[in-house]
């Protein structure tokens, strides 16, 4: 039903579901399968881009995608994980 109706979907739950759905799938599961938190966070956002291009939207009602996404490339040397002078953004 939701998918002969997409605006049904929308009004019901709010937001943009269909994308976040997908998104968080993309997350979760290769997070999973490389064992790595960051490059399942970097998967969620690279699906909420493609989203956004291949729809034009994230959703019906006005979720912009700064609201939805951060940045693709979330890696960086965190200092509190090595020496304590070691630069961060590598």
């Amino acid at each position: 039903q939701y998918e002969e109706f997409p605006a049904l979907l929308e009004d019901q739950f709010g937001g943009s579901q269909r994308a976040a759905v997908v998104a968080a799938a993309s997350g979760c599961s290769t997070g999973f399968a490389t064992g790595n938190g960051q490059t399942g966070l970097s998967a969620r956002y690279l699906s909420m881009y493609l989203h956004k291009e291949q729809h034009s939207r994230l959703g019906f009602y006005g979720y912009d995608l700064q609201d939805q996404c951060g940045a693709s490339n979330v890696f960086s040397i965190r200092g509190d994980e090595g020496l304590p002078l070691e630069l961060r953004g590598a």
